[in-house]
């Protein structure tokens, strides 16, 4: 067991989950939590996708309270996240094959359909699984497929997205070199940057921050956080599409100070592209709404599941 900054929670979270082997190109160890009854049916199953530059840790301030009404949690981090395999070479950090690597662990763990939680990379991630509903190309053994879709504060309508100097050079021929220069000081004002106008607890950042050097994941930030060209590239012409066709049920929960993924991607979702859509906004709650203001952003979301979904 790898001793992660002597941090007693992030060893902790290690110790709770385990590793699946993915094949792709390469062989892939994902790290998976599962909580809770493995015997659960979709209808109190909760699946969550993490955002960048974070991992499934980014949920351990409340996974008891959403544990309280889902009867089964699954959680992973997707690969060049977390305690996952970090390739250099040999996997390619798109939208599309973290989509992939979502539907092999669910495979693995039995999942046949469940609630699907999602935020800021996520959120990308849950639309393309969404756009392969519409299309029909989820796999058989997915039969029940999404019984809801909640998005949380995520850059998924890009003309609203206000990315940090970091994210921008990081996307360039300079990136490379940006990653290995990176340091915790940079890191840490990006993410309050990115963040906004509300506190976040600095142990939390050192915790981020610590994730990331695991498995030199430091080195590849320049290749992870190439999805933000994905989502350029298929936005419109796939992605927006699935969510205005779909018939899941959506609920949009924002944190309003968020800085990055600004609260008019909310709005702009909900009026233009899913008007059926529920709609939370939380007042004082920046982006990283889970580690920062965990407690109004559980109540938002067990709000939701705990009305009648429609």
């Amino acid at each position: 067991m790898l001793k992660i900054m002597k941090d007693t929670a992030l060893n902790q979270w290690q110790k709770k989950g385990f590793f699946i082997t993915i094949d792709t190109s390469i062989q892939l160890k994902v790290y998976v939590q599962q909580i809770g009854n493995v015997h659960a049916n979709p209808e109190k199953t909760l699946l969550l996708l993490h955002g960048f530059p974070e991992s499934s840790f980014s949920f351990h301030k409340v996974i008891d309270g959403l544990s309280a009404y889902f009867d089964r949690l699954i959680l992973f981090d997707f690969p060049g996240y977390g305690f996952s395999d970090k390739p250099k070479k040999g996997y390619h950090y798109t939208l599309l094959h973290q989509a992939d690597i979502a539907l092999e662990v669910w495979r693995l763990l039995g999942i046949r359909g469940g609630h699907l939680l999602a935020h800021d990379m996520g959120d990308s991630v849950a639309t393309e699984l969404i756009a392969r509903r519409i299309e029909k190309t989820l796999p058989k053994w997915f039969d029940i497929g999404f019984k809801s879709l909640t998005l949380t504060n995520g850059s998924i309508v890009m003309q609203f997205a206000q990315l940090r100097i970091m994210q921008k050079l990081l996307l360039t021929k300079l990136g490379k070199s940006l990653s290995f220069l990176s340091n915790r000081w940079i890191f840490g004002h990006q993410i309050k940057s990115a963040h906004g106008d509300v506190p976040l607890d600095e142990k939390e950042i050192d915790r981020l921050w610590a994730m990331q050097l695991h498995n030199n994941g430091k080195k590849i930030v320049h290749r992870t956080i190439r999805y933000i060209l994905d989502r350029k590239q298929f936005e419109a012409s796939r992605w927006l599409p699935a969510l205005s066709q779909t018939q899941t049920p959506i609920h949009i929960c924002w944190g309003k100070k968020d800085a990055v993924a600004k609260v008019q991607t909310a709005y702009f979702l909900q009026q233009n592209i899913c008007p059926k859509a529920s709609l939370t906004i939380l007042e004082n709650v920046g982006h990283f709404g889970q580690l920062g203001s965990p407690t109004a952003w559980l109540k938002a979301i067990l709000a939701y599941y705990t009305a009648d979904i429609k």
